[in-house]
């Protein structure tokens, strides 16, 4: 362990003076992070400097390809219908309701295949997890019962932070650390079904381009990497804004990544205040889940929810513009679909089906 030590502490040097890492150096620092072989000292000043320093696309790419190898439980889901994915980085300055989950769930309900991979909030106050957790979700379950439920459902969440999606060192290290890092990118792509389509969000607008570049070297074919900022302030959510501008990078299947910003007039919305966003506790937030999928929520959360799943019906060629694709998600919400939806997900994956839609059935009255 001494000489792997000093290796080690000659890479998080390197950092300290802002000097990169190529990816195979990045392959071999989290490899040995991952298999616990330098002390946790070491391990914890790495991720700090590598944050400070800021990660290139290689360091990242390097960290990926070693959390996706060494320490990722995967599986198998065939289908003619594109696989994809929607999630956030976390770490943003502004802190929202579970957006990306109601998202997900308006675009499942109509028709589009999702196997998420989210974690628990470090710095929010409900992470996808979390939310998934409250609502009635096995959150703690095997990897094949979420691709039972991706296939039953089309909605499935790979839990981040556990040791049966990753067993050796994410689950070790996510939930003995209170701040973002290198993982908060890495990790989150090291999803076990390894979709090709995705809607990812970024904490800073100087994440996005190195972001989609990360997921064009690590076989994504079409994705969307956004920030969205609020007007009048430096305020940004790893979510398509209501509050303001998106920034977004759209990688095409010919690997051409191209930027574009939008705007919630664009496709007729309005822009709201960003306190209408906010969470509060988790159980309060939960039962205003259950009313925004059953159309009873303020515009603010509506619009937020249906601009996202927008995002999903286009980047899977389900809508032909994001506009179309918003127009989907509203039909979705105003069927009922979307709260079908959420059912069969709490069933379907869950080792105890009855406990999970007790659960969300107490929500739901709550939400009344």
């Amino acid at each position: 362990m001494t000489e792997l030590n000093r290796q080690f502490g000659a890479w998080i040097t390197r950092l300290i003076r802002k000097e990169d890492l190529s990816r195979e150096e990045s392959k071999a620092a989290f490899t040995a992070l991952i298999g616990n072989e330098v002390t946790e000292m070491q391990q914890g000043g790495f991720l700090a400097a590598l944050t400070a320093k800021g990660e290139t696309v290689d360091e990242v790419a390097g960290a990926w390809e070693a959390i996706y190898a060494l320490d990722t439980r995967k599986v198998t889901i065939d289908g003619d219908v594109p696989l994809a994915e929607n999630s956030g980085t976390g770490m943003d300055s502004l802190k929202t309701f579970n957006i990306s989950t109601a998202a997900a769930i308006l675009a499942a309900a109509g028709g589009v295949r999702l196997a998420r991979h989210g974690a628990r909030a470090i710095s929010s106050a409900c992470g996808t997890v979390d939310m998934a957790e409250a609502l009635g979700v096995d959150v703690e379950c095997s990897v094949s019962l979420v691709a039972d439920s991706i296939r039953k459902t089309g909605l499935g969440l790979f839990n981040g932070m556990s040791a049966e999606t990753h067993p050796q060192a994410l689950f070790r290290i996510l939930s003995n650390i209170c701040f973002g890092s290198a993982l908060n990118i890495a990790a989150s792509l090291a999803n076990p079904a390894m979709p090709n389509h995705a809607v990812r969000g970024v904490y800073a607008r100087e994440r996005i381009r190195p972001v989609a570049e990360v997921m064009k070297r690590i076989g994504y074919r079409r994705a969307i990497v956004l920030c969205g900022v609020v007007d009048g302030s430096d305020r940004c959510m790893d979510e398509a804004s209501v509050c303001g501008d998106t920034h977004l990078a759209k990688l095409a299947p010919d690997g051409g990544i191209e930027a574009f910003t939008l705007r919630p007039s664009d496709i007729g919305l309005n822009v709201h205040r960003p306190e209408h966003l906010a969470p509060k506790d988790i159980r309060t937030e939960a039962v205003r889940f259950v009313r925004l999928l059953k159309g009873d929520e303020n515009k603010a959360r509506t619009d937020a929810a249906v601009l996202n799943a927008g995002l999903i019906y286009y980047v899977t060629g389900q809508a032909a513009t994001i506009r179309e694709g918003t127009t989907l998600a509203e039909s979705a919400l105003g069927s009922q679909k979307a709260y079908g939806l959420l059912e069969q997900w709490v069933t379907t994956q869950n080792r105890h089906p009855d406990q999970g839609f007790s659960k969300l059935k107490a929500l739901n009255k709550s939400s009344q």
